[in-house]
């Protein structure tokens, strides 16, 4: 199937390290850590020839499909408002910059880690979002718990090597702490989340192209560290080249430029999230992202199924951050101690609760 439109945007092809290297602890790899998470950099890279990806990524993109075709009284017991939809299903809850409710996706969110990650019910009550518990499909699709944990926990372990060759890129330049590394703070934490995205098919129309964030919105990820997977398209169940070139993931510069960036499908990509910039004192960046829809006659009728794996500090995890935050420095007092869950609230009463 041809593109039917091309980007009028740069396109580049993310930083890759192979996997081989990436678990040698011994291999430098600052120089493309640098290129991929630096000042300069896109705030993302992929890691290539991962033992196993490949078969793990599409048993559980194949069941989105599945997942979203469920009858509705079944995905409303799959519901959990008390985490304001943080785990479990998710459809038409959340709003597009328009402040109009996406109906254009569902989501189903879990802890591929922990499916219980503490049982104080204090805390469960204070970070919903993040203490509850999983929500399983056991018996209308028993293969989704399966496939989740499999995916999201390579992707874990990955980024967990990942998170190491960070700390070693950045000790070159600032003094930390052993335990204050982004892979020891990522190795302890409860808090990871994993989301599996639906989109529905395609109408022809539906989408305008006056935005090139349809898909979804502009924003900068707060975690640490967000692994994704290369997105599956499907017509009437079978699985077809993404129709439209210009379609993907956008990526706003340093610069303030707009690029296109894309990965191979059997790559791993991650993404720099602000929790690690501010950590870092800003030796890796995070960056501004969307994703847009395909578009024209050619798109009608796809679906498009992918995954992401937000890695993050725990809850309790206390974070100091330095003199000079690059970030929310509205936000976040210099030298503050903050726990993740704190700086969370932080930012979701900022730009979230208080929005109207």
């Amino acid at each position: 199937m041809s593109c039917v439109s091309q980007t009028s945007f740069p396109t580049f092809t993310t930083v890759c390290i192979p996997f081989s290297e990436l678990k040698d602890k011994n291999s430098d790899l600052s120089t493309k850590i640098e290129e991929g998470f630096g000042p300069n950099g896109l705030g993302i890279l992929s890691v290539t020839d991962v033992p196993g990806y490949s078969s793990l990524r599409t048993d559980l993109l194949h069941l989105a499909p599945r997942l979203a075709g469920l009858p509705e009284k079944v995905k409303e017991e799959l519901e959990d408002p008390l985490s304001r939809y943080n785990f479990g299903w998710s459809h038409g809850k959340e709003k597009l910059e328009s402040g109009k409710p996406d109906l254009l996706k569902g989501s189903f969110y879990a802890n591929p880690i922990l499916d219980r990650p503490t049982t104080e019910e204090s805390l469960i009550q204070r970070y919903p979002s993040y203490c509850g518990s999983n929500i399983w499909p056991s018996n209308a699709l028993p293969e989704l718990e399966v496939a989740f944990k499999a995916l999201g926990k390579l992707i874990f372990d990955v980024g967990l090597m990942l998170a190491y060759h960070c700390d070693q890129y950045v000790s070159k330049g600032m003094k930390k702490h052993q335990d204050e590394g982004l892979e020891p703070i990522l190795r302890r934490s409860r808090c990871h989340k994993g989301r599996l995205l639906y989109y529905f098919p395609a109408k022809q129309g539906a989408w305008d192209g006056s935005s090139m964030s349809d898909w979804c919105g502009w924003h900068t990820d707060h975690g640490s560290l967000t692994g994704l997977t290369c997105g599956m398209f499907k017509r009437n169940g079978v699985e077809v080249p993404c129709p439209d070139c210009a379609a993907g993931l956008y990526i706003r510069t340093r610069s303030d430029q707009v690029v296109k960036v894309v990965f191979g499908k059997d790559d791993i990509a991650y993404q720099i999230g602000e929790t690690t910039e501010i950590l870092s004192g800003g030796y890796l960046c995070a960056t501004p992202h969307c994703v847009q829809a395909p578009k024209g006659e050619e798109a009608s009728g796809i679906e498009r199924s992918t995954f992401a794996f937000f890695m993050q500090p725990d809850w309790d995890e206390k974070l100091n951050f330095p003199e000079d935050v690059h970030i929310h420095k509205e936000l976040i007092p210099s030298n503050a101690a903050l726990t993740f869950g704190e700086y969370s609230e932080i930012l979701l009463d900022k730009y979230y609760h208080q929005k109207k």
